[in-house]
């Protein structure tokens, strides 16, 4: 299916690694012109050189909490690679509790890279897509819908919330022609994850989806490449989880049993 990408330009906020780097790569093999970010130059280098093979690439060191920051960036963006037509907002982090309690420096520190993040990208990637229309996609979490007790307390919350705003935005830029929509991505093998995450919690993960296995990033990268393309022009305000089936049935591994049973 041809996306309609080639000549556009594509934004993708955290694209120096992980999901948002899959997501950088998969606009690049579609045709699309790519800006990508992040908080460490060292890796925003080492990205845009093996991806510049690809196709155009921009790329510029931001703190997606700093307001003025986004805006500027998507200003740079636009003048160097002839406007705005997708944008990604795949930013995230949690924080740890000290003892049984966060602080409020712990609650502004999330709330800024997980909500405001979003709403800065979202305005940032509007300004330009007003008069012409566009496609912005907010990446949130399996934990919105299955939080997550202890490691991600703060994260699964904000990551609802991100849900929420894509509906209202949605609302909100309808009639300009742009669309808002939302990826909610089970647990995906990243980088970070590997480096972080025993191999017994990601073998548990694994059990409970119906495909018992964990996601690869580039198999999240496709829908949300699918919702920002043409062949998504009537998906606005939606949310669509790519989780494996992810605490979907109480007994996830049933098929897998009954097939091993019958070889």
């Amino acid at each position: 299916m041809d996306l309609g990408f080639k000549g556009k330009t594509a934004v993708v906020l955290g694209g120096s690694k992980g999901i948002g780097r899959a997501v950088a790569e998969t606009f690049l093999k579609e045709g699309a012109k790519v800006a990508i970010c992040a908080r460490k130059e060292d890796e925003l280098k080492a990205a845009y050189e093996e991806m510049k093979g690809l196709g155009e690439v921009y790329w510029e060191v931001l703190d997606v909490t700093d307001e003025a920051g986004v805006y500027a960036f998507a200003d740079h963006v636009a003048e160097k690679l002839g406007g705005i037509d997708a944008w990604v907002n795949n930013v995230g982090a949690t924080v740890f509790k000290d003892g049984d309690e966060f602080t409020g420096k712990d609650i502004d520190f999330i709330t800024g890279v997980c909500f405001k993040s979003a709403v800065f990208g979202a305005q940032a990637a509007f300004r330009h897509m007003k008069n012409k229309g566009g496609a912005i996609v907010n990446i949130s979490s399996l934990a919105a819908r299955c939080p997550t007790a202890g490691r991600s307390t703060l994260y699964g919350p904000m990551k609802a919330a991100i849900v929420n705003l894509t509906q209202t935005l949605a609302g909100e830029y309808a009639a300009y022609g742009v669309r808002v929509c939302c990826v909610m991505p089970g647990f995906t093998v990243t980088p970070a994850v590997r480096a972080t995450i025993p191999q017994a919690e990601l073998d548990y993960n694994a059990a409970g989806t119906l495909l018992n296995r964990l996601a690869e990033p580039r198999e999240i990268a496709a829908p949300v490449v699918f919702l920002c393309g043409q062949g998504a022009s009537y998906m606005t305000g939606t949310t669509v989880e790519v989780s494996g089936g992810r605490s979907v049935t109480l007994n996830p591994t049933y098929s897998w049993e009954k097939k091993a049973s019958e070889a």
